[in-house]
């Protein structure tokens, strides 16, 4: 099969075309033919190097995976052969505690598919049965590879780890992102008020077409004030800060929070060293809480909502597989709105 590899860390120059076998299903598996891989911003982290990150090279990226099964390994059924899927991104053992009370995503075996594990910049994948998902009929390959990991995350965020309920006021950071417009579709379909910070006029704008109720540039250095200056914000703050920027912006989350909030976060993009003033958390009672991914189950919920049209994927710009370079630096520069797709096969 077709692959693009790395077999060390570096820039984008350091991925790579190759041919490698076919992966083989083993006792519980199938393989699926890959027809679009999304990028995530984890790609980006993982090319470069990551702390503790140990890679069995030629390693491949890519979390974000639509497809068709084409073979199955050994107890499974020959009828799965033809489905239409996308890939659950998270990967745990099935057996221990975690696993069997839904909490899958903090298995003590968890892995992401392109992270410590191979992934989607390729032709073909081996991936475990109870990872499958059935593609929602409406999208596209394209558009079904840019909703698992972004939708998961932002689901476990707001809804699972934050408990958003209707008539909240949800302050989202960088709505231009993956997981920032998933964030705010969400938001809204459980009938809360979202303030979405972007840094430029376009995405503002793009924000307000999915349905952001303000929206404040963030590259303007009185953002916080701009914030403040809104109907139902003033003195008061926010209900709930959806916040992945991490360094560049904690601070005022935490500021703009108000008394008995949360603050929920689940990556640190501009820098992990943020500063907390404590009197903030326990003086106002703040909730500071920490989410990554989310449970394979949560991933059927927010499919059919896909499917039914309460929920959309944003796809931003395709490449080729074969340009997948060029779609790195293209999502490094920070200009997308929504999912960068690498097409693997024609459609």
């Amino acid at each position: 099969m077709k692959a693009i590899v790395l077999d060390e860390h570096g820039g984008p120059e350091v991925l790579r075309p190759v041919e490698l076998p076919d992966p083989e299903p083993g006792p519980g598996e199938v393989v699926v033919e890959i027809h679009a891989c999304a990028l995530n911003r984890l790609d980006i982290w993982v090319r470069g190097g990551l702390p503790n990150l140990r890679l069995e090279y030629p390693h491949i990226l890519g979390s974000d995976i639509a497809g068709v099964v084409r073979r199955v390994g050994p107890g499974v059924d020959a009828s799965e052969i033809g489905r239409e899927v996308v890939l659950n991104p998270g990967l745990s053992c099935g057996r221990c505690e975690a696993c069997l009370s839904g909490w899958d995503n903090l298995c003590p075996r968890y892995h992401i598919l392109g992270e410590n594990t191979r992934g989607g910049y390729a032709e073909a994948i081996a991936v475990p049965l109870t990872n499958l998902v059935d593609k929602p009929a409406r999208l596209s390959m394209t558009e079904a590879a840019a909703f698992p990991l972004t939708f998961l995350t932002a689901w476990q965020m707001l809804v699972v780890r934050g408990q958003i309920a209707a008539g909240e006021t949800v302050l989202l950071h960088a709505a231009g992102s993956g997981v920032g417009s998933a964030g705010l579709q969400i938001a809204k379909h459980h009938g809360a008020t979202v303030i979405a910070l972007a840094s430029t006029d376009a995405k503002l704008a793009k924000a307000r077409e999915l349905g952001a109720d303000e929206t404040v540039r963030s590259s303007d250095p009185d953002w916080p004030k701009q914030v403040r200056a809104l109907a139902g914000v003033g003195r008061r703050g926010v209900d709930l800060v959806f916040e992945h920027v991490g360094q560049a912006t904690w601070e005022q989350s935490i500021k703009l929070c108000r008394t008995g909030g949360r603050v929920v976060t689940c990556g640190a993009s501009s820098g992990w060293d943020a500063r907390t003033d404590l009197r903030h958390v326990f003086f106002r009672q703040i909730q500071i809480l920490g989410s990554t991914m989310g449970s394979k189950a949560a991933m059927f919920r927010i499919a059919a909502l896909i499917e039914s049209g309460a929920l959309s994927p944003v796809v931003d710009r395709v490449f080729p597989l074969a340009e997948a370079a060029q779609a790195h630096r293209y999502l490094d520069r920070r200009e997308q709105f929504g999912k960068v797709v690498l097409a693997v096969r024609p459609t």
